[in-house]
């Protein structure tokens, strides 16, 4: 036990490194994005009276005068508890607010775990989902949708690297990209792969690391070449770090597109209604202000519809 007041030292101040460091980069996170309670700068939207007149006679909000939305804060930029540690602000509850405005109700955000929300939205605790929920064919047989974002993952370099842009199969050709196993993402670049390989190109070399950390490390010190993960996750680490930089998107659907929409109980008669107020978004205006606001703008849809075709089945 001799060593021991030797590495204790040694140990506690590599740890107060750490904790500078890592308080330093979500300082720098917090200069780009607001994740003050308060929200100063949240866009607000003015009543819409043909979404509101869509909406059916025989709907029911969970509270009289409010829209009652579930909401995961599951990490800046869509949604993340600010800094009260209580408040859940994000691009998601912005717009969960703007949709309130254009329905002429208050809104009443409710942060729940991510797996919870389908049987809450069932059984009629809250009357709809704005939390980065994608479309897909089964799904849709219980829930109704009005997209509202496309489901995008982000190809990032580091900040010097010489790679400049990742648009399909081939420029990716050789590369060594981190992508989570199991992940939709990872399905898609196996099949870049086999694109590639057939076409004569070099294989695509995929890498995989137990957390985010040990990701980005990896591509910070070279060891990868590019990192795979859900887009606005990586546009808030590049905001934070300052060490990484996007050259790319990829749709959840490639190759077709993939939406992102507010989930409501099926035949519950307020989709149609949603889909209006989303489109009186985007048509005046707030819709992009508020995706600028939370650096967003690459998911941004030319019109919101009602249950589009969805990721297949697996």
């Amino acid at each position: 036990m001799t060593d021991q007041p030797v590495f204790r030292p040694f140990l506690i101040a590599a740890l107060a490194l750490t904790l500078a460091l890592f308080g330093t980069a979500a300082r720098a996170g917090e200069d780009v994005f607001d994740l003050s309670p308060e929200q100063p700068g949240r866009v607000r939207a003015e009543k819409n009276e043909a979404a509101i007149a869509a909406i059916s006679k025989d709907f029911v909000f969970v509270a009289p005068g409010k829209f009652t939305v579930a909401v995961s804060p599951g990490g800046p930029p869509l949604a993340t508890y600010a800094t009260d540690a209580k408040t859940v602000v994000g691009a998601d509850p912005d717009y969960a607010s703007a949709i309130a405005d254009s329905l002429g109700l208050e809104l009443e955000l409710v942060p729940v775990a991510w797996i919870d929300w389908p049987l809450g939205l069932t059984s009629g605790k809250y009357d709809a989902v704005i939390s980065n929920v994608g479309v897909t064919e089964q799904r849709k047989e219980k829930f109704d949708f009005s997209t509202y974002r496309q489901g995008l993952h982000g190809f990032f370099v580091k900040s010097d690297s010489a790679i400049t842009s990742i648009r399909e199969p081939k420029d990716a050709a050789g590369l060594r990209i981190i992508v989570g196993a199991g992940t939709n993402q990872e399905r898609i670049l196996l099949r870049w792969n086999d694109e590639n390989v057939a076409a004569g190109l070099k294989p695509l070399e995929l890498q995989y690391y137990d957390d985010e950390a040990a990701s980005l490390l990896a591509v910070s010190s070279g060891r990868a070449d590019v990192i795979v993960q859900p887009h606005a996750q990586l546009v808030y680490i590049a905001a934070r770090d300052q060490n990484i930089k996007r050259v790319g998107t990829l749709s959840a659907g490639w190759p077709d597109r993939s939406d992102v929409a507010i989930t409501t109980k099926k035949g519950s008669g307020l989709a149609a209604a949603l889909t209006i107020a989303t489109n009186g978004l985007i048509e005046n205006g707030v819709y992009a202000k508020i995706l600028d606001r939370w650096h967003l703008t690459e998911e941004a849809l030319p019109k919101s519809e009602t249950n589009p075709p969805g990721l297949p089945k697996s």
